[in-house]
């Protein structure tokens, strides 16, 4: 594990000798004083309102600690992205907090941060394949996966509100997208979702009708609307002639509005022949809206307030030269690490809940849902 450096060499002898007798860098030293350090947050792209909130959020708790920011967006350009971490290493950040683009791209970026005895918190999306980071802030992503599926069954009335069978027993046909191939996070979505659904598709409640079922070939690049609306699109004329779709497994909201949109095109959104059930994550404005209209069926809330404050709390106790808190040692490896984290819960949000999780909490004011 790496900490931050240390003032001076004499300095560091003395504090190292008298705290420890050892050379060694130990969690016991005394790093050099953090008042007013900068820290470099990396944040992929200002198109998705939720990463708006998290850079705000992270750079306002951080400057309230006393810390110097750089914020920096990439939007979703690797090697921007990439320029913008050797700046803040040349910049001499003392840490940096990096939500990635693609988890696997930045390993020349974060060699250079450890030459430089930089720590590296990743945020909310885990970075892979290096040995080079030293912690990671996110949500239970896995259960983000298991928790979409569950609304998705739960809308179709295959399961009732409190989790036991519903009265819905198929054949129902339902479609399935999943995130980003080159972000970790959009694997561990998926799979906790096909925990959920596998043994309803394989008992015939479920049908896929498309066939499309792999993660690769319903991986939506980006996460980008206009690619799920066109293979929403495609799916509707390859599989759906004569046909309706009951449900649709979408991973975020984003993906979501395309859907929609593309089921709109296709006679869907009528008194008639109403909407499919569609999931979501991240409970982002244009989505709310949608689910209380009666569109869009659900979506997964998670708290970037609290997200910021996890990764703030891990800088400083890093900065200070502490120990922060994880609550998971065993489930992130990276490939090259297991990396110590600190996972928080997801929340379901449909309309029967929305006001409580996200007005009454002051995540969003009812103006902003109007």
């Amino acid at each position: 594990m790496r900490f931050p450096r240390l003032a001076a060499v004499a300095a560091a002898t003395a504090l190292v000798l008298a705290g420890c007798g050892s050379s060694e860098k130990t969690v016991d030293q005394q790093p050099q004083s953090s008042d007013g350090a900068l820290v470099g947050v990396t944040m992929p792209t200002r198109s998705s309102e939720r990463w708006i909130h998290d850079g705000d959020n992270i750079k306002k708790a951080l400057e309230d600690k006393g810390y110097k920011v750089d914020l920096q967006y990439a939007e979703n350009d690797i090697p921007t992205q990439a320029n913008q971490l050797e700046n803040q290493i040349t910049k001499d950040a003392r840490l940096l907090i990096i939500a990635s683009i693609d988890g696997t791209a930045i390993t020349t970026q974060l060699q250079r941060a450890a030459d430089a005895d930089i720590p590296v918190i990743a945020y909310d999306r885990l970075i892979r394949n290096s040995p080079n980071v030293d912690y990671y802030a996110s949500f239970d992503n896995f259960k983000v996966g298991v928790q979409q599926a569950t609304s998705l069954l739960t809308g179709l009335k295959v399961l009732g509100a409190d989790g036991s069978a519903g009265p819905a027993k198929g054949p129902l046909n339902v479609e399935l997208f999943a995130g980003s191939p080159d972000d970790n996070n959009a694997t561990f979505f998926f799979d906790g979702a096909m925990s959920v659904l596998q043994p309803h598709i394989d008992k015939g409640t479920l049908v896929v009708k498309s066939g499309q079922t792999d993660f690769r070939t319903i991986a939506i690049l980006r996460w980008d609307p206009a690619t799920a609306q066109k293979r929403m699109e495609d799916l509707l004329t390859a599989s759906y002639g004569g046909a309706r779709v009951d449900g649709v497994l979408s991973p975020y909201d984003g993906l979501s509005i395309g859907i929609l949109s593309a089921l709109k095109s296709g006679g869907y959104g009528t008194a008639d022949q109403p909407y499919p059930v569609v999931t979501g994550q991240d409970a982002e404005v244009a989505s709310v809206k949608s689910i209380i209209a009666g569109e869009q069926y659900s979506t997964i809330h998670k708290d970037t307030r609290e997200l910021a404050k996890v990764a703030v709390d891990m800088a400083d106790a890093v900065l200070r030269g502490d120990k922060p808190e994880i609550n998971n040692d065993k489930d992130y490896d990276n490939g090259e690490k297991v990396v110590p984290s600190f996972l928080l819960e997801p929340v379901i949000v449909d309309k029967s809940n929305y006001q409580k999780v996200l007005v009454d909490s002051g995540y969003y004011t009812a103006d902003q849902l109007r």
